[in-house]
């Protein structure tokens, strides 16, 4: 099995669990390739590597891949892999982590149960713009979001599903999201929580001006046609953070990406679990106090 290995920049209080990484990797005898971005932020911080095959770019191939940050180095790991149909394991080194759930304590048992099969394989739905975007990667699997450059002024944001007008909404922007991103951006904005494997799309406003517009749960079989207004020359669109600004008056359309995002999940571990760490759901802080 070839690990395709992917990370971010660290600086040096992360050397430790770096270096423990590669170290099992190794003492399982594991076979692995890492990125050349990656490999010039280990050699800066001094961490000496075993030897390996680099690879730049999307031009590599592997079994697995590992992503080795928080949920946003997750996201990149995702947009290298494409429709490589590769399944990507996130190991969280960085802070909050509903994509990369393996712990820094759980990378030696992780392994080990990569190496005896002892997982399975999540396919998370992509949102798609299929047009107003220029962007190198089209792709979303966490949201798209449409939102005002100007400080003070809202847009005016013209939905529709199918053809179909939904609604205008004035608010600070508008959200498409998945249901991995429905614990990100859209959940802060007030949307619902929907399970990963559940076939829908939310779109969520961002500080309506109107009290009674709510986050709208679709089918992630609809089109979604969206034309801006603003009394701002620009509006920004952001697909996982790569932001690029349009002119007032475009309309972008968006819909489910034709292949998914392949996410490694080990057996023992459930969503439910994952939802009761990380939101800490049940948790009495007041016998910390």
């Amino acid at each position: 099995m070839k690990i395709a290995i992917f990370g971010k920049a660290y600086a040096s209080d992360k050397l430790s669990a770096i270096k423990q990484i590669f170290d099992l990797l190794v003492k399982h005898r594991a076979e692995f390739i890492i990125d050349s971005e990656f490999k010039r932020s280990l050699d800066n911080i001094g961490i000496d590597l075993p030897c390996c095959d680099i690879f730049t770019g999307n031009d590599f191939h592997g079994d697995i891949a590992f992503s080795l940050g928080g949920d946003g180095t997750f996201l990149k790991t995702a947009e290298r892999v494409g429709n490589k149909g590769i399944p990507i394991l996130g190991i969280n080194l960085g802070r909050l982590g509903f994509l990369a759930d393996v712990q820094e304590d759980e990378i030696e048992s992780a392994i080990i149960d990569i190496q005896n099969g002892n997982y399975h394989i999540e396919d998370r739905a992509l949102l798609q713009v299929t047009h107003g975007y220029e962007g190198c990667w089209p792709y979303a699997l966490n949201e798209v979001a449409v939102l005002k450059l100007d400080t003070s002024a809202m847009i005016t944001i013209h939905a529709y599903l199918n053809g179909v007008f939904l609604n205008t909404y004035q608010a600070d922007g508008l959200l498409v999201a998945t249901p991995t991103g429905s614990t990100g951006y859209s959940l802060s904005a007030g949307g619902p929580i929907v399970v990963p494997q559940a076939s829908n799309f939310i779109i969520t406003p961002v500080a309506p001006h109107s009290l009674n517009v709510r986050p709208l749960v679709i089918s992630d079989n609809d089109e979604i046609r969206l034309t801006i207004e603003s009394r701002s020359p620009y509006f920004l669109i952001s697909l996982d953070g790569r932001s690029q600004e349009l002119h007032s008056g475009y309309s972008i359309t968006l819909r489910k990406a034709p292949f998914p995002i392949r996410v490694i999940k080990r057996n023992e571990y459930t969503y439910c679990d994952t939802l009761r760490k990380k939101l800490m759901w049940g948790a009495d802080l007041r016998s910390h106090l």
